[in-house]
């Protein structure tokens, strides 16, 4: 599932380092947001880490808070997206590896007690511990897309990272899921599937930015990634190496954009680029004096208005503060405020705001970093950075970072998992 660890360095003539779960061959991923569709096709080397082969990218359409609203218009960006990594790839993708940002995804920790019988852990113990955690977190209308243990008790004995082939008595399990709306699920499997194209995994998006953002020791003592998207800000919480919880607030960079357009009747072009030229969250001492040029909504191309700089970070700054209030609120309902330490990693578009890190250190009180990916090879530098940190997190997931000892999808029925049987029912409606 899904800091963990950075994309390893490349070394000449190491080892071959395959982790479990890596990709072999070919592979997509595809990061579909409010304001923009990622598409990057790679390969894992025989060092362990991937190689960027093509990469597509197009504006955002049809998607809002993370889920589709207009399905000819989402699937338009995607196919524009994947059509260019393809070129650029020489390669025709049948499947992708998708983030999940859609269907108000929900996350819970469940204890399960599983009776062993004094002999050795199997797999297939672990596999029916993870179909009890399934079976008491089902939700009618929801489905599980993650699902792993986070920790093991054998006997009297926590803290254990892998049973198997322990012998106990009782093997007790915290295990972590993440569900979403089938509905948006089957809007998601849709969009790809009029493109010839299927969802081959899921993965958590605010995991996948931990997955390319945090450090070793950030994931072990305990950390919160904030991924701040152009239609969310999502959080994924890191303790003893595992992911145990995650969270979304339906506010992100769009939202300031907005602001700015609705406040200064602006068009909403230019309070973008108002935002990305002079928008911060910290005032200075020149701000009162730096006059802007705004053009207004409907007046002629000569009719400009003008403001100081500092009514730029006055409208940016209360939604900001807001966002990071819903962040804090949101973990301390979940109860993981402790797990998760002091550390908190920034990333995502929005988290680029002059003063945005220094903000979310005085409302979460915590510790605050800026989170950039790691550089992955074959990636232009202008797609290294804190946006594109899902992207590089999902390759990190092929790579093998983050698979959990167990798959959602346990058994015989892991070829035909619920994404899989998703797309076939689709196929057959």
């Amino acid at each position: 599932m899904n800091a963990l660890t950075r994309l390893p360095v490349p070394v000449e003539g190491a080892p071959e380092r395959r982790r479990r779960g890596a990709r072999s061959g070919t592979f997509g991923v595809l990061d579909l947001g409010t304001t923009k569709t990622v598409c990057l096709i790679a390969r894992i080397e025989g060092d362990g880490s991937p190689r960027v082969l093509g990469f597509g990218w197009q504006r955002g359409r049809g998607v809002k808070g993370g889920s589709i609203i207009d399905l000819e218009e989402a699937e338009r960006a995607v196919r524009a997206a994947v059509g260019q990594a393809e070129e650029m790839a020489d390669t025709k993708l049948s499947g992708l590896i998708v983030n999940l940002s859609c269907g108000q995804p929900e996350s819970r920790l469940l204890h399960v007690q599983w009776p062993i019988g004094g002999r050795a852990v199997t797999d297939a113990d672990l596999r029916a511990i993870l179909t009890e955690g399934r079976r008491r977190g089902h939700e009618d209308g929801r489905e599980t897309v993650h699902g792993a243990p986070v920790s093991f008790t054998v006997d009297a004995t926590p803290g254990v990272e892998d049973p198997r082939g322990m012998i106990c008595d009782t093997l007790g399990a915290r295990v972590h899921l993440v569900d979403a709306s089938q509905a948006a699920l089957r809007n998601l499997g849709t969009c790809l599937a009029h493109g010839d194209l299927e969802v081959e995994e899921l993965v958590s998006a605010p995991f996948a930015a931990g997955l390319a953002t945090l450090v070793d020791d950030e994931k072990r003592i305990g950390a919160t990634v904030i991924d701040m998207g152009g239609g969310t800000t999502s959080i994924a919480v890191f303790a003893e190496g595992q992911l145990i919880h995650t969270s979304q607030v339906p506010v992100g960079g769009w939202q300031v954009t907005n602001d700015l357009a609705r406040v200064l009747s602006t068009p909403i072009s230019h309070a973008e680029r108002l935002k990305t030229l002079h928008g911060g969250a910290l005032v200075s001492t020149d701000d009162e004096r730096e006059m802007l040029p705004i053009p207004l909504v409907g007046e002629d191309e000569d009719h400009i208005a003008r403001i100081p700089r500092a009514m730029i970070v006055n409208i940016i700054r209360p939604r900001l503060e807001e966002t990071f209030e819903f962040v804090r609120d949101r973990l301390e309902q979940a109860g993981v405020a402790k797990e998760a330490g002091t550390r908190v990693v920034l990333t995502g578009g929005a988290s680029q705001l002059i003063g945005a890190r220094e903000l979310a250190a005085r409302v979460l009180d915590r510790q605050v970093r800026p989170g950039r990916p790691r550089s992955v090879r074959g990636l232009p530098e202008t797609a290294n950075g804190a946006p594109f940190a899902v992207a590089i997190g999902m390759l990190a997931w092929a790579a093998g970072e983050g698979r959990p000892i167990v798959d959602v999808a346990p058994g015989p029925e892991r070829a035909r998992g619920p994404i899989r049987r998703l797309i076939d029912w689709l196929v057959r409606s």
